[in-house]
């Protein structure tokens, strides 16, 4: 009896062998390996008045809000936001519709901007809607420009200024140290026009005010306090709102980190 219990037990296991082993050559490991895309870019809703969107390269929704009820988000990127949390999104190298489409259920996925633009293979870019929402042709500006990171130096930091103002002259950053004893005033680059950024300065790291003046000009036309700019971080100052204005519209300094 116990001879027989034992050939039992091993034709039972046997059995479970020869299926498990079916099993695998019907279902083999599964390969998750992909491509990851090349380029990478930033989303901003900048447009005064403009509702919250998603938004869009060509028919791929590139962002969203978290949803909890399974059905998706009717908020979107409000003004003055960015997307995915200020992250850069992947894309693929290649020639896009880039556009914010209205999130909210009436005139939902409608287009308020858009344009077409290049993706260069390995690059990195900031999309911006600016301007002023036009109520009636539910309409705005936007704009991409690229970010050409600098290389990766933890003696300094990078800032740079992104002007999405439409009703601005253009105007040149200026960053104060406020550590050093007397406060050192740095210049950032050159003036920079509507829909234009200048370039990558390097400057120590530390706490900053920082301010925007026009072209000659000796006074801040906007300013900001206590900003902090850390060793090896690369930022991008962009202007938003409407010169002159009050309230939400006021125009404003977003400080933003590229890395």
């Amino acid at each position: 009896m116990t001879m027989k219990r034992y050939i039992s037990r091993s034709g039972l296991l046997l059995s479970a062998a020869l299926l498990t082993a079916c099993s695998f050559e019907k279902n083999p490991i599964q390969d998750i390996n992909g491509t990851v895309p090349s380029a990478r870019i930033k989303f901003f809703n900048f447009g005064v008045g403009a509702p919250g969107v998603n938004f869009y390269a060509n028919d791929t929704k590139m962002t969203a809000l978290i949803s909890t009820t399974g059905a998706e988000a009717t908020a979107g990127v409000a003004y003055g936001g960015a997307g995915s949390g200020g992250f850069y999104t992947g894309i693929a190298a290649g020639t896009y519709t880039l556009a914010g489409k209205i999130s909210a259920t009436v005139d939902k996925d409608l287009a308020i901007s858009s344009l077409s633009a290049t993706i260069g293979d390995g690059k990195y870019y900031s999309y911006y809607q600016s301007g002023t929402y036009n109520t009636t042709t539910k309409k705005i500006d936007s704009f991409i420009v690229e970010d050409p990171l600098p290389a990766l130096n933890f003696d300094v930091a990078y800032v740079r200024f992104v002007n999405a103002i439409a009703n601005s002259s253009p105007m040149v950053l200026i960053v104060t140290n406020t550590a050093a004893t007397p406060n050192v005033v740095t210049t950032i680059g050159t003036v920079v026009p509507y829909k234009a950024a200048g370039e990558f300065v390097a400057i120590p790291s530390g706490p900053y005010n920082i301010g925007v003046r026009v072209a000659g000009a000796t006074t801040d036309a906007i300013s900001r306090t206590a900003l902090s700019f850390g060793r090896g971080g690369v930022y991008t100052i962009a202007a938003r709102g409407t010169m002159a204005a009050t309230g939400t519209a006021a125009p404003a300094l977003d400080n933003t980190a590229n890395r």
